[in-house]
């Protein structure tokens, strides 16, 4: 059994970053609206640090359970979103828009659906 409190704390966390970038990528259209003007690098950046923090967030919540609830959940690609952050972390300056463009796109509305679905089924039965 893990500390529930911990585990829902991350979770909670884990959806503030994912929020922030998705409202963050918003109006992005293309990778290009990243580079077309310093707005849109600043943008890239505030994006990247969030995915850091989701990575970083997600190891935590990884840990706090011995592996056994982000098991549960297969459709986020997990080990993907620690990946990233440690790319992004030791290789920040080498950040590629349309990696930062695709993920965004396709893993973080996932990532937001399934996050809020553990934190209901944690909710209803604290032994999930």
């Amino acid at each position: 059994m893990y500390d529930q409190e911990l585990v829902s704390e991350l979770l909670n966390q884990i959806l503030e970053a994912a929020r922030r970038i998705r409202r963050r990528f918003g109006p992005v259209r293309t990778p290009d609206d990243f580079l077309s003007s310093d707005e849109g690098v600043d943008r890239l950046d505030a994006i990247a640090m969030m995915l850091i923090v989701l990575g970083e967030l997600t190891k935590n919540l990884d840990k706090a359970t011995s592996g056994t609830l982000l098991a549960r959940y297969p459709e986020v690609d997990w080990k993907g979103a620690k990946g990233v952050r440690d790319v992004l972390s030791h290789h920040y300056m080498d950040l590629n828009a349309d990696v930062i463009f695709d993920i965004c796109r396709t893993f973080v509305p996932p990532l937001i659906t399934t996050v809020e679905r553990m934190r209901r089924e944690l909710a209803a039965d604290p032994t999930v």
